[in-house]
């Protein structure tokens, strides 16, 4: 499915909280004696639908669908080691399957049994190690429902990182990019991953740039940046989840996105099987920021069609 018109870009709205709103609002959790922030809000009654942001941000990326999302699911979103307003220790190895390991202990802790997941970017990755997990041993709890995914580099070979990334990704002058890097570069960087007619506000702006910041987040970004290497040595894992999943998939994707856009679209409908694919021309990087509207009305879609009417 596209869409070829361009989605009227979301004001946005007075409901959207700010960060420090969003963390008032939160709770943390121990993960091996490292905290971790997460919001856990709906009907305790509702399917569980589990939030995974990406890089460099954090769970507040979701904070305009929030609202939406949490009148008709149990919606619960954490900010991943290394990010937000989780624990950023210093010279920690950080990996995607202990990311998902956390995600799923946080759900045990909330005694939820079964889930469904909405991913984006770096938690793209996390999400196929779940996909992973789940095609491998199926009766696992809490058990995986399906996944939706945003934009993200789902497959190594389209993948086309940003200039920073790459610096990032460089021994010893990662260490340097990540001290020196100031907003200026930074909002510019972001900007140029946005659609050209859905710029991030400056609310976004601050807020992007404010978690970065937070407990001297920066310094984690070369360890966290690791991932798109990490992508290439397990490819056929996290690629072959992808095709062999039994589960209900979806792809949301901004297509004018420079990193992941139509041409991570593109091989996607080559290589998944029955690809559910929903394109939303002109919109960037992240289509829950820039088009939150277009993204629930789609992911709405996906669920009543594909998952069966939910409570």
């Amino acid at each position: 499915m596209s869409v070829p018109a361009t989605p009227a870009p979301d004001e946005v709205s007075p409901q959207v909280l700010t960060p420090a709103e969003w963390h008032a609002t939160g709770q943390d959790f121990s993960y091996h004696g490292q905290r971790i922030f997460f919001r856990d809000e709906g009907p305790r009654g509702a399917p569980a639908l589990l939030l995974i942001h990406g890089f460099p941000t954090a769970s507040w990326d979701f904070a305009a669908l929030w609202p939406q999302l949490a009148q008709r699911w149990r919606t619960i979103a954490l900010d991943m080691i290394g990010f937000g307003f989780s624990a950023k220790p210093r010279g920690h190895d950080y990996r995607i399957a202990e990311q998902a390991d956390i995600q799923l202990e946080l759900l045990r802790e909330l005694g939820v049994d079964a889930f469904d997941v909405l991913a984006h970017d770096y938690g793209d990755t996390v999400a196929q190690e779940l996909l992973a997990r789940h095609r491998d041993a199926p009766q696992q709890t809490p058990r995986l429902r399906s996944v939706c995914f945003l934009n993200g580099g789902l497959f190594p070979e389209t993948h086309r990182p940003a200039l920073v990334q790459k610096l990032l990704l460089t021994p010893l002058l990662g260490r340097l990019v990540a001290a020196f890097t100031g907003r200026r570069a930074f909002d510019r960087n972001m900007r140029r991953i946005f659609g050209a007619a859905t710029p991030p506000s400056a609310l976004h702006l601050d807020g992007f740039w404010s978690l970065l910041n937070r407990d001297d987040g920066r310094a984690a970004l070369p360890g966290l940046i690791r991932y798109i290497p990490e992508r290439l040595v397990q490819r056929a894992r996290w690629v072959g989840a992808l095709q062999q999943s039994s589960l209900p998939l979806q792809l949301i994707c901004g297509a004018a996105d420079p990193i992941s856009g139509a041409h991570m679209a593109s091989r996607y409908r080559e290589l998944v099987p029955d690809a559910d694919i929903t394109l939303l021309a002109q919109i960037g990087h992240y289509p829950q920021v820039e088009a939150p509207q277009a993204v629930l009305d789609a992911y709405v879609r996906f669920r009543g069609e594909k998952t069966g009417p939910d409570r």
